[in-house]
């Protein structure tokens, strides 16, 4: 799978780690910024995730920050997306399930690093289940 993946300084840390275990996972990684911890505004690197995402140039995306709020709504700001804010392995699993979340959205200052591999794996690793969820996905796309 073709992950993109960008973050404002506050998920910078986490940033890094995550693409180290995609890699090993054997998926392809674009790293859209930033490129340090310095204090930066994360739409500069939100919005490309979400547009490669939503062209197709990227499977799925995961985009990071201090808390994961203002990431998903500026990759939500981009047609064709739905970024789910996750906190934990249940709710990876349940963004991807009933919401078929094609961007994850983490909040570095809210996830202990011990946590961090178990989320983002669950989050790669669940179907969408379709079924009546597909129904409020159409209606979701067609808005």
């Amino acid at each position: 799978m073709h992950i993109a993946i960008g973050t404002d300084h506050a998920g910078y840390d986490y940033k890094e780690k995550i693409k180290v275990l995609l890699r090993a996972l054997g998926h392809e990684v674009t790293d859209h910024g930033a490129f340090s911890d310095q204090s930066c505004d994360y739409p500069d690197f939100i919005f490309p995730v979400a547009d490669a995402v939503a062209a197709g140039d990227a499977d799925r995306g995961i985009v990071l920050g201090g808390s994961g709020n203002g990431e998903a709504i500026a990759a939500n700001k981009v047609k064709g997306i739905r970024a789910a804010v996750v906190w934990d392995a249940l709710s990876a699993e349940m963004s991807r399930r009933h919401n078929d979340a094609n961007v994850l959205s983490l909040g570095q200052r809210m996830i202990a690093e011990a946590d961090l591999d178990l989320i983002v794996r669950t989050w790669l690793d669940t179907s969408f289940e379709g079924g009546r969820h597909q129904r409020r996905i159409d209606k979701l796309e067609a808005r």
